[in-house]
């Protein structure tokens, strides 16, 4: 094999090769291209997506809104709790110092 022909052999396996190789690459981004049909699907799960987080945020902020309302309603009725147990017990304590009072009276008579 002479030097021409060498070169005409060479240049065809490149030729040959590169050919392959743009076939191959044609293929690939034919087989992964992206359809009108999924854009518009990915569309419109991106927007329901969206909406959805939109949802959650506003029913996050309604629970933390009623929390805080329970939170208060909580707490006055601790407080008024507390004020009728201390009621109660000065009460008692009124009632005890009074019976005491009328049994005294009534052993002095």
């Amino acid at each position: 094999m002479n030097r021409t022909e060498f070169i005409l052999v060479t240049a065809a396996i490149l030729m040959v090769a590169f050919a392959l190789g743009w076939l191959a690459h044609w293929l690939v981004a034919r087989f992964t291209r992206v359809s009108q049909d999924d854009l518009s699907e990915l569309d419109r799960l991106a927007r329901a997506l969206h909406e959805a987080e939109e949802t959650r945020d506003q029913a996050i902020a309604w629970i933390e809104h009623r929390e805080a309302e329970f939170g208060d309603q909580k707490a006055q009725g601790e407080a008024e709790l507390r004020a009728a147990m201390d009621g109660l017990r000065e009460a008692r304590r009124e009632i005890e110092y009074l019976q005491t009072q009328l049994a005294a009276q009534q052993e002095r008579e």
